[in-house]
């Protein structure tokens, strides 16, 4: 139960702004998130509770299960926003399942995103004897078929070690869960998952036990190859999660924020400084309402990550002066970058190839050719 005081005073943390900002936020919006249950559902639920009690704003959360199902909606303007996780990456860059005919790629913004005590990270069974990421050459590693999150991310994680697909055996299963399975059965050594997973806690308290080896910050050229296959992954303390990990006993691992909150680049600069505005006054109406909500604190936003902010956004941080030159300079960066990627896209697309295989392989040829040619990093090859 939130406090009467705490909700009197978001509410006029919010007026304050004047009726501009009442007039811009919807009365009733769509959010799409991860399946219903998932942790990111959970957030998204928690935060337009407190619309509705805060605001009066009704938040419909649709759930789904695959990055194109959640981005579907917000691309037909039949919601608001997303609630994705490092597919608004993909989406952007225009690869794996966005790199497809009805795809390429999407002008996608963020508006903040949660970053909590939790990581995500590779997750090594105890009774391999695994105490550092080089450790890992000539172990099972496992990937998911259909699961580019995974594998991209497993990938480069082990590339910290100085570590290829070649170093180690790749093990492939039909889902993250049967994965996990695979890990308890010792079936497979190492697996990408969050340090608060029930995968990860599960096979902690299994026979095998589970370690997380670490990334040190300090360790650069460990760090370089990460971001050359996934620049989307930081270092970051992480204080909970399975095997031990505590304030008392924590890590620095690898890590990214989960859930995103995101839009496209062409909605409306009010309505988006609205919502964004909304979530950060009514943070401390929600932060408790669901694992992990703590981590939309205003104070925990990575202002220079991969993704651009939509201007709505930037107006509202600018206007709780937390953002700065410096984010400005990266994020005009990174708008040059997607639209590098669209334009190239456009004019591919005139004369592409009509099989879907051969113009999967086109776009991804095209794509790097318009990346390199601007001096940017190609990252999907």
């Amino acid at each position: 139960m939130i406090k009467r005081s705490v909700m009197a005073g978001a509410v006029a943390a919010l007026l304050v702004c004047g009726p501009a900002f009442g007039q811009a936020l919807p009365k009733e919006m769509s959010w799409t998130a991860y399946d219903t249950g998932s942790s990111g559902f959970n957030i998204a639920v928690a935060m337009g509770q407190q619309f509705k009690n805060v605001l009066g704003v009704d938040v419909r959360v649709l759930p789904s299960g695959n990055d194109t199902g959640r981005l579907a909606p917000v691309k037909a303007n039949r919601a608001v926003i997303s609630q994705m996780g490092i597919g608004v990456y993909f989406a952007q860059e225009g690869v794996f399942e966005f790199g497809t005919r009805s795809w390429g790629p999407q002008p996608s913004r963020l508006l903040m995103a949660a970053t909590a005590c939790n990581g995500i990270t590779l997750a090594v069974a105890k009774d391999t004897g695994v105490k550092e990421v080089k450790d890992i050459k000539g172990k099972r590693v496992g990937v998911v078929v259909g699961s580019p999150a995974l594998t991209q991310g497993v990938l480069a994680l082990i590339a910290f070690g100085g570590l290829t697909a070649k170093d180690v055996t790749l093990v492939q299963f039909s889902s993250n869960n049967a994965m996990w399975k695979g890990f308890v059965n010792n079936e497979v050594d190492v697996a990408l998952s969050s340090t608060i997973s029930g995968q990860s806690k599960e096979a902690d308290s299994s026979p095998r036990g589970v370690v997380w080896p670490s990334f040190p910050a300090e360790d650069k050229q460990g760090w370089a190859r990460v971001h050359k296959i996934a620049p989307y992954f930081i270092p970051q303390k992480v204080t909970c999660g399975a095997g031990g990990l505590s304030p008392q006993t924590s890590l620095v691992l690898a890590s990214y924020a989960y859930p995103i909150f995101m839009t496209y680049a062409d909605r409306p600069t009010d309505t988006i400084y609205a919502i964004t505005k909304a979530m950060i006054d009514t943070y401390d109406a929600y932060k408790g309402g669901a694992p992990g909500a703590e981590g939309m604190a205003l104070s925990q936003q990575n202002l220079t990550w991969v993704v651009p902010y939509h201007d709505g956004t930037i107006r509202a941080f600018k206007e709780k002066g937390v953002w700065t030159d410096a984010a400005q300079k990266h994020n005009d960066g990174l708008v040059k970058r997607q639209q590098v990627m669209i334009d190239t896209w456009k004019a591919y697309s005139a004369n592409a190839p009509a099989d879907d295989k051969a113009f999967a392989e086109g776009w991804m040829k095209a794509r790097a050719a318009a990346l390199q040619k601007a001096g940017m990093d190609v990252i999907f090859e």
